[in-house]
């Protein structure tokens, strides 16, 4: 069993155990995101799985995302006012963003406990996370830019 098909049948378990029902869409939504590492948009789900699933609404997408992410199987990652991207990752990492193209590529470094620790001490709050992210040009966009300045 490849390392994709154990996670998908211990989502599918969490599925269950958290009585959610597990329909062909939302079968075919998980399978999609954890198979993918574009960080994709719900639109970008619905138009991979639309031919599949033809009568299937950008709604629906949005809906199994929800269910998905209150379970803790998909974690939503909110940039400004573009849309909203899901990570089936949600273990502790951290992402690079390309200025470009909007390339979301995965990165794992330490915990930075000791920066919430600190922010808790100079500021009262009680943390309860945070995120970082990297910004700059991906390979494929800097290769681009080279081609057109010849």
């Amino acid at each position: 069993m490849s390392e994709t098909e154990d996670k998908l049948r211990q989502a599918i378990d969490t599925l269950k155990k958290s009585g959610v029902r597990i329909t062909p869409q939302r079968h075919a939504v998980l399978e999609y995101l954890l198979n993918s590492m574009i960080h994709p948009t719900a639109d970008d789900i619905y138009k991979a799985l639309e031919g599949k699933f033809p009568n299937m609404s950008v709604a629906t997408v949005y809906n199994n995302l929800r269910v998905l992410k209150d379970i803790g199987l998909v974690r939503e990652l909110t940039y400004g006012d573009s849309s909203s991207r899901f990570d089936c990752n949600t273990s502790d990492h951290y992402h690079i963003i390309c200025n470009q193209c909007g390339k979301i590529v995965d990165f794992h470094y330490p915990s930075l406990e000791e920066v919430e620790s600190l922010a808790e001490q100079v500021t009262g709050f009680d943390v309860s996370h945070h995120r970082l992210e990297v910004y700059g040009t991906c390979n494929a966009c800097k290769e681009q830019m080279a081609a057109k300045e010849q």
